[in-house]
């Protein structure tokens, strides 16, 4: 497995109390194929992301499983409950075995 880097844009919070309900908006922006290839080149491997997650403090706390027929670039909003300090990971797995990850940190109050 390879990690490489996603352009995604995340919405939430940067502060919350203890307990407070934190809303999370996430955009990612990725390519899934290529439209088409020219007559004699060899078929573009397809790029699906089939499993988007997010752990808060080591627990998951988010998880989705994708299919080909979501959008190439997902919208997806959540909850979570402040509970401490620390940080959100996002992780998009893709066909092929690459893994998209970003990082978020929330402090809580």
């Amino acid at each position: 497995m390879r990690t490489v880097p996603i352009t995604a844009r995340i919405t939430m919070p940067a502060s919350a109390r203890k307990g407070e309900v934190v809303p999370v908006r996430v955009l990612v922006r990725h390519a899934m194929e290529r439209a088409a290839n020219a007559p004699g080149v060899a078929p573009t491997p397809r790029r699906i992301l089939h499993t988007f997650r997010v752990t808060y403090g080591e627990e998951e706390v988010f998880r989705m499983d994708l299919s080909p027929g979501i959008t190439a670039n997902p919208y997806v909003e959540f909850t979570t409950v402040a509970a401490e300090s620390g940080t959100l990971v996002f992780e998009w797995h893709e066909d092929g075995g690459a893994i998209y990850r970003r990082e978020a940190p929330l402090v809580v109050t």
